[in-house]
């Protein structure tokens, strides 16, 4: 894995490119001079989080032959504003899924992908408390 990052303008806007081309940019926050160019850097392990746990969310279930219709992720997180670095003190993530779904094959799908499977969780949770939550909408 390879990621490469070029400076944008004379601030602090980045685009970032992977090993097959895809890009994204990112941006300080504007407390420091930031123009809202991107993603801040800590927002990216948000993003890598909800991705992380949402593919392994959507393997499970069908795995589990569960029939999943849609997946919505709402992610909102804490920072111990009053240390440096101001990393993750509590990360609260929010599955909302969609089809006439077991909650059963839901909480084990859960538990999969939050104590076993996903790396960016297993990360962010040596330092966060990460708790999950999640909602079926039956079709």
């Amino acid at each position: 894995m390879e990621i490469n990052l070029v400076r944008k303008n004379d601030k602090f806007n980045f685009e970032a490119k992977n090993e097959v081309g895809q890009l994204v940019e990112l941006d300080a926050n504007p407390a420091i001079g930031g123009e809202g160019k991107g993603f801040r850097p800590m927002e990216m392990l948000l993003v890598g989080l909800g991705g992380c746990s949402g593919i392994d969310m959507v393997n499970v279930l069908t795995k589990q032959k569960e029939p999943l219709q849609d997946i919505k992720i709402n992610i909102k997180a804490t920072r111990k504003d009053d240390e440096t670095p101001a990393i993750f003190d509590v990360i609260d993530i929010h599955f909302d899924l969609t089809g006439e779904l077991n909650t059963q094959k839901v909480e084990r799908a859960l538990a999969l992908t939050f104590d076993k499977y996903c790396s960016v969780s297993n990360i962010l949770g040596r330092t966060a408390t990460i708790n999950f939550t999640y909602k079926i909408q039956n079709t």
